[in-house]
């Protein structure tokens, strides 16, 4: 089988929403355009587990500009557009295995599925796909160049596999490159993550007590969109820096136990577990919006809402009811990412940086002469130059560059005061 779709007849629409986002993605274009001509990933089998998403299939589309044979899964069983899965098998001959809704069966046959295909590099949000091939595929192993990262959550359990010395490939942790992590987790985030809660509930931002649970580069940015539309924000972290940083921004800091019962809104984007359980369900206030914007359905405790819960109910799409002691708890998206459940994930123009990433990344690990050694890697501090140039060039941006003097007196430790 090649592919397992929802519907293929959705293809027109996805290939329509597929070209408006190339629209707003200039950087992944020109590479697109240059892999056209130079086909620098020749011979190569992509395995991609990323969110089937139209600023995705742009990647998708200028791997395989790039001469790769590309096959790809869902990251997240409720991130897929469907029209986008029907537009890259019918229109690009793509195999694709996504379907939205799918159950944690489904979504594992799905990722064995690219695994039939050898690849050869693999692209990661979550780091899934790269985990399953270890426990149950490590025969390809040594035909792995290298994979790509795209997530903080992804880094993290690869970095714990690195620790244990479990980790036999080398990953580049994309997600670490300044312009993936200082623009899609700070501006997309927080613009995608306002976007789904509004989707999902049609509520009022300004005027709410919104509690943001982690000051990360995606935290930061919700905080700030949040607050920029009028809401009281509140911080929760365990990082002391962190909480610190969050205060001289202006934020309220407090532990979740003080902000629960006062909180109208609350996000999760810790990258950990039981963020919000069952002490914080029950201090919080009746009609509270509860949602996750970090990767796994782990961050709320989604299994103490059911038990503690009276009744339940379903009032908007994206939307579930929990009542507990006579208040109703809302929960966004499943408790999954709701930026992606409730809505369309990260604005193009700000994944063109992410995915153009991506694409150079996949290209260095076709160029090497010799293999990396298994760890976890940056992105080449190159790429990440040669991205931001990129990205200021297709805005109409011109920076001032070094004289020769300036150059040199940087480069010396001689002229002092």
């Amino acid at each position: 089988m090649r592919h397992d779709i929802a519907d293929i007849d959705l293809a027109r629409k996805g290939r329509d929403r597929t070209e408006w986002a190339a629209q707003t993605m200039p950087v992944l274009r020109s590479i697109r355009e240059r892999f056209a001509k130079e086909r620098p990933l020749e011979g190569r089998v992509v395995g991609a587990c990323l969110h089937v998403t139209t600023e995705t299939a742009n990647l998708m589309i200028a791997l395989a500009a790039g001469g790769a044979e590309v096959w790809l899964t869902a990251s997240n069983p409720l991130s897929t557009q469907d029209d986008v899965a029907a537009h890259l098998v019918k229109d690009h001959g793509m195999p694709v295995f996504a379907v939205r809704g799918e159950d944690n069966d489904r979504y594992y046959s799905h990722i064995r599925a690219i695994l039939h295909a050898s690849p050869t590099i693999t692209l990661d949000d979550g780091a899934d796909l790269i985990s399953t091939i270890h426990e149950e595929r490590d025969d390809l192993i040594p035909g792995l160049i290298g994979s790509m990262e795209e997530t903080t959550t992804g880094v993290i359990r690869l970095k714990a596999m690195e620790k244990d010395g479990k980790l036999r490939v080398p990953v580049i942790a994309v997600n670490d490159a300044d312009t993936k992590h200082m623009f899609d987790n700070r501006y997309g985030t927080g613009q995608s993550t306002i976007d789904g809660i509004l989707r999902a509930t049609n509520a009022l931002i300004a005027g709410s007590t919104f509690v943001v649970a982690g000051y990360g580069w995606c935290g930061r940015g919700l905080a700030n969109r949040a607050r920029g539309m009028g809401a009281s924000v509140i911080i929760t972290e365990v990082d002391p820096l962190k909480a610190l940083e969050a205060v001289m921004d202006g934020f309220r800091v407090m532990p979740m136990d003080q902000a629960a019962p006062l909180g109208d809104i609350f996000v999760t984007l810790t990258g950990d577990i039981r963020v919000l359980t069952v002490r914080h369900f029950e201090a919080m206030k009746d009609g509270v919006l509860i949602a996750n914007s970090g990767h796994f359905d782990v961050e709320i405790d989604k299994e103490a809402l059911v038990a503690l819960a009276s009744e339940t109910g379903h009032p908007r799409e994206s939307v579930d009811t929990y009542m507990i002691k006579g208040k109703r708890i809302n929960l966004l998206g499943e408790g999954r990412l709701v930026n992606l459940s409730a809505a369309e994930g990260h604005p193009a123009a700000v994944m063109d940086m992410s995915f153009a990433n991506q694409a150079l990344c996949c290209e260095y690990l076709a160029k090497l002469d010799d293999r990396l050694k298994a760890g976890v890697y940056r992105v080449p501090a190159e790429i990440d130059a040669d991205v931001s140039r990129l990205k200021l060039a297709s805005m109409g941006t011109e920076i001032d560059t070094l004289t020769a003097e300036q150059r040199e007196y940087l480069a010396s430790w001689k002229l002092g005061t």
